[in-house]
């Protein structure tokens, strides 16, 4: 298989995703999603079933995450409560992966563009994105009212209009079906990294075909 990306002009302009791509963030999710399990009353699970949850949005992991034959409107009385709690301790643990700061400070110095969309809650990925990447990436945008949620292209498609790019100069990168199909939807290439929610296995089943193993390798990937 080949690990090259399907590219028609060079790349000024890289498009991330945030859980499990560039911040680690798995560990706080699981702690405010099993906080609003208990507050009613409903069993919690494990950091590798909402490994798996994931990718869709906090308000559709929290559906997987419902005990069989639970009412899902049940979700608009617990999706507050989720927020509430994430606001408050999404940096209790999360932080980027290995080797992800070098990577923005490197990319920044060759002079890509560079932008984090996630189906992640607006305002967590606002202050994620002040916390650890603001030096390095010039848009950041999450899950609002009026813009409809990866895997549609709405959200890389504001992305790009912020930055001044267009497709076919962009790349787009991320860790799970959701990204992948993200980037096809949006006419864009992706780079699938291998240090996320998902394994390759299951990637290539999706039809990723370009990887990293670790950030460097996003380097070697780009040029």
């Amino acid at each position: 298989m080949s690990n090259r990306l399907k590219t028609s002009a060079p790349i000024t302009t890289i498009v991330f995703d945030m859980d499990g791509t560039v911040l680690n963030t798995l560990e706080d999710l699981t702690a405010s999603m099993n906080y609003v399990l208990e507050r009613f009353g409903m069993p919690g699970h494990t950091l590798e079933e909402y490994r798996l949850f994931f990718g869709n949005g906090a308000k559709e992991a929290l559906r997987l995450s419902l005990p069989e034959g639970t009412s899902p409107a049940i979700l608009d009385d617990m999706m507050p409560v989720f927020k509430e709690h994430y606001d408050a301790h999404c940096l209790d643990k999360t932080g980027p992966y290995d080797g992800i700061i070098d990577l923005m400070k490197e990319l920044k110095k060759r002079g890509y563009k560079m932008a984090i969309v996630s189906n992640k809650i607006d305002s967590a990925v606002k202050e994620l994105h002040q916390r650890f990447f603001a030096d390095s990436v010039d848009v950041a945008l999450g899950e609002k009212p009026g813009i409809n949620r990866k895997p549609a292209p709405d959200m890389v498609e504001a992305a790009l209009e912020e930055l001044g790019s267009t497709k076919e100069e962009s790349v787009y990168i991320g860790d799970s079906e959701v990204d992948f199909l993200t980037a096809k939807n949006s006419g864009l290439p992706c780079i699938s990294v291998l240090w996320g929610f998902r394994d390759k296995d299951y990637l290539i089943e999706q039809g990723a075909y370009c990887f990293a193993d670790n950030p460097s390798d996003i380097i070697d990937i780009l040029s």
